[in-house]
C-alpha cells in the first residue's frame, strides 16, 4: 500500500524531518496515524477512479442500449 515519502510529508505537514523523525520517537500514535491517513487517502482515490471507470462503461452500456432500441 502506498507510504508518502518524508519531502511529501515535509511540504505537505509543513514541518523539516528532524521534526518528523522526532514524531516517530515521541508520539509514534501521531505518527502512525499520519501514515494511515495517507494510505486511506490513497485507498479512496483508487476506489474513486474505479468508480469512475466503471460510470463511463455503464453510460456507454446505456447509450448503445438506446441505440438498438429506437432502430
Amino acid at each position: 500500500m502506498y507510504s508518502p515519502s518524508l519531502r511529501k510529508l515535509e511540504s505537505d505537514l509543513e514541518v523539516n524531518k528532524t521534526t518528523l523523525h522526532n514524531w516517530k520517537k515521541s508520539r509514534p500514535k501521531l505518527y502512525e496515524f499520519i501514515i494511515e491517513s495517507y494510505k486511506d487517502k490513497a485507498l479512496l482515490k483508487e476506489t474513486l477512479e474505479l468508480m469512475y471507470d466503471q460510470k463511463k462503461l455503464l453510460e456507454e452500456e446505456i447509450n448503445l442500449t438506446q441505440k438498438r432500441v429506437s432502430y
